[in-house]
């Protein structure tokens, strides 16, 4: 005791003493906006966090709901994980566009990283994505990607799909094989430089694949999986999608190989023979670079692009046929404007100007299908102070696009199906800032301008040939507008009438 009295009568000592507390004040107001000061979120219980307010079925509306009462920036746990939601146009805009090298990397959960170890254009970063995405861009546009050559083989497919509607002969059929064959095709032409044709068994294997592994990645087995990633061996979902991404692999390696035997340098037929000629410069230049340009990179690039190129648009067009033929009303006009407009030529990507309702149509259904509900997660790629909120290096982030699409201060009616969302009081065409189904920013999908140019082509060429109805004794009120949940949202299953036109 003396000698802490000591200690403070001198007055050297209370001069430092002094000196400490006023750095520590200082240090503690400096960080206080950031330190400790989190997104706020519903308390997690021990080890399973919040998965009991979670519905792993509709993950995205479970966490739009959360977001009512905790905000449009909030934390929830995924079992022993911690993830930050972004909820609403602003918000999301905000962090992807305003923000978007903070949160421009990708979080490769266990199941991604299990099949792709961080390669290809989809679930990697740093410098390999970089590199991939500069490639794939760059080659997509030197094929043609969203350009005139694009537009003659998705004009080339139309003829081949609608040969297999006719075939139906009016009566009922499932949409989803021949849609996602055709849809599949454009990409395939692209990135392996031809065409299949429909009844090619090996061409069926690898689109059903793709298909089951999309759906399969978003189901509630696989994001338990990625909470819990010992759970793996005793989960059928997690065994079944091994096994098909493996077969994939094995069946991509084999295409390579044949476009490998036939490579010729002054002639590049399709991405992966650019691709290899690329490697092969790398080679004999003995560039830097050439660490990835190797065979998982190509196999996991084709792949990603591959099952990207076919399941959005189809799923997309799937949806369009099953609203014109819930709200034949809409068809009826979508109709009109093109006999008008178009009087009965082949439909090209520049008469859209000219198609306002029906342009409006085509995004009020990408709007109100929602296919990609919650984006793909990102990571923050260092420590960021967001709207207030410190969110740490490293930390998974979901843009929650449910929440953009249907945001209700951004749409009159987010809910019902309104092609009036995209029209003026003139009847014509108006954008809207948070029409973000591609997402934004530095992870923006790549394959946006093609998308855009299938979806135009197909689902007006179909509708100039083709007027879809449900099958007799259902009426359009019994049409299911119920998603199949995976990594995308599909129609439910049901079959259409595709009767063609007089």
């Amino acid at each position: 005791m003396a000698l802490l009295q000591e200690l403070f009568q001198s007055p050297s000592t209370v001069t430092l003493l002094v000196a400490l507390l006023l750095f520590l004040v200082f240090w503690l107001l400096s960080t206080n906006r950031s330190w400790g000061k989190e997104p706020p979120g519903p308390r997690p219980l021990p080890l399973i966090g919040n998965l009991l307010q979670l519905d792993l079925k509709r993950l995205d509306l479970s966490l739009w709901r959360l977001s009512k009462t905790y905000g449009s920036v909030f934390t929830v746990h995924f079992g022993p994980k911690k993830v930050v939601v972004l909820t609403g146009f602003k918000t999301v805009k905000e962090a992807l566009v305003n923000h978007a090298v903070e949160f421009g990397e990708r979080e490769i959960t266990p199941i991604f990283y299990d099949f792709n170890e961080g390669h290809g254009v989809l679930f990697s970063n740093g410098d390999s994505w970089k590199e991939m995405r500069r490639f794939a861009l760059s080659t997509l546009r030197d094929l043609g990607m969203g350009k005139r050559g694009s537009e003659e083989k998705i004009i080339e497919e139309i003829h081949y799909m609608s040969e297999v509607f006719e075939n139906f002969k009016g009566e009922p059929f499932d949409t989803l094989q021949v849609v996602n064959y055709s849809v599949s095709n454009i990409i395939s032409s692209i990135v392996y430089g031809n065409r299949f044709n429909y009844d090619d068994p090996q061409f069926q294997r690898m689109v059903i694949m793709a298909n089951e592994s999309i759906r399969l990645t978003g189901s509630p087995a696989i994001q338990l999986y990625n909470m819990f990633p010992r759970l793996g061996p005793w989960l059928k979902d997690w065994i079944t999608l091994k096994k098909d991404i493996e077969s994939n692999k094995e069946q991509v390696k084999g295409l390579v190989k044949n476009l490998q035997e036939t490579l010729n340098a002054e002639d590049r037929r399709c991405l992966v023979d650019s691709f290899l000629i690329r490697q092969q410069e790398i080679k004999k230049s003995r560039e830097q670079e050439s660490s990835y340009y190797h065979e998982k990179n190509l196999i996991i690039t084709v792949s990603d692009l591959f099952a990207a190129g076919t399941d959005t648009t189809a799923t997309t067009l799937r949806w369009g046929l099953l609203l014109m033929a819930k709200y034949p009303h809409i068809q009826d006009r979508v109709q009109e404007e093109l006999d008008r407009v178009i009087v009965g030529r082949q439909t090209r990507v520049e008469d859209r100007r000219n198609l306002p309702y029906t342009d409006a149509v085509t995004h009020e259904i990408q709007r109100l299908a929602n296919i990609a509900p919650m984006s793909l997660p990102h990571i923050t790629s260092c420590d960021v102070v967001f709207q207030g909120y410190h969110i740490k290096k490293g930390t998974t982030v979901i843009p929650l696009l449910t929440s953009v699409l249907y945001d209700e201060s951004e749409w009159e009616t987010p809910h019902t199906f309104i092609p009036g969302h995209f029209l003026d009081d003139q009847g014509r065409f108006r954008k809207r800032d948070a029409f973000m189904p591609f997402s934004a920013g530095r992870r923006v999908c790549p394959g946006e301008s093609l998308a855009r140019m299938e979806l135009f082509l197909f689902f007006t060429s179909l509708l100039q040939k083709f007027r879809f109805t449900p099958p007799p004794g259902v009426s359009e009120s019994d049409l299911d507008l119920t998603p199949v949940v995976g990594v995308t949202l599909n129609p439910y299953p049901q079959k259409l009438c595709a009767l063609i036109r007089r």
